[in-house]
């Protein structure tokens, strides 16, 4: 049975940085289980309509971008993805899946590409999306977006699920010079 439309979804992965704390390492072609991190996180969302690598090796079937400038942060990662994704489901470009309806999906998935248990992450966020086992807020009928939690609470808005048009829009203030993570959490 199709996918509801309005469930449809589209995904955001961050594999950019220095690579500082590791030495200089690419995290995203870091190998756990024979896997590289990046091959293992693509196939997390591999569900989605359509993905976008931010910063990090180039994949084959999947569209890359980098922020602007170059390692100015996570928010300025996702605010990069976020634009390329509309502009290739607006032109069929790269990172459209096939047959794509033109514009973006409903929602859009935000992975870190070293996201533990990325496959596991990602079905929690669905689940969320549809409002599965409790687990939009409490007492709503309809919310912004879904993030895990880690275990000393804090909010993990680079693993989550977000309504694109709301992810859009606080794109756009990080495309102004807004550099901070944390405002993706009041997208209740």
């Amino acid at each position: 049975m199709p996918e509801d439309s309005s469930l449809a979804w589209d995904a955001v992965v961050i594999a950019g940085g220095a690579g500082s704390r590791l030495g200089g390492a690419s995290k995203p072609e870091l190998v756990v289980g024979g896997v590289a991190l990046v091959d293992r996180t693509l196939a997390a969302v591999a569900g989605a309509r359509a993905v976008m690598l931010v910063g990090g090796p180039r994949r084959e079937g999947v569209g890359w971008t980098v922020e602007d400038p170059p390692r100015s942060g996570p928010a300025a990662a996702v605010a990069a993805g976020v634009a390329a994704l509309a502009a290739a489901a607006r032109g069929g470009g790269a990172g459209a899946g096939a047959g794509a309806p033109a514009g973006p999906a409903p929602w859009t998935v935000v992975l870190g590409v070293d996201t533990p248990r990325a496959e596991q992450a990602v079905q929690a966020l669905l689940a969320a999306r549809e409002g599965d086992g409790g687990a939009s807020p409490v007492g709503a009928t309809s919310f912004d977006g879904a993030w895990l939690v880690d275990g000393e609470g804090r909010e993990q808005p680079l693993v989550a699920v977000y309504r694109t048009r709301v992810l859009a829009a606080h794109a756009e203030e990080t495309s102004s010079g807004r550099r901070c993570v944390g405002w993706w959490a009041g997208s209740r």
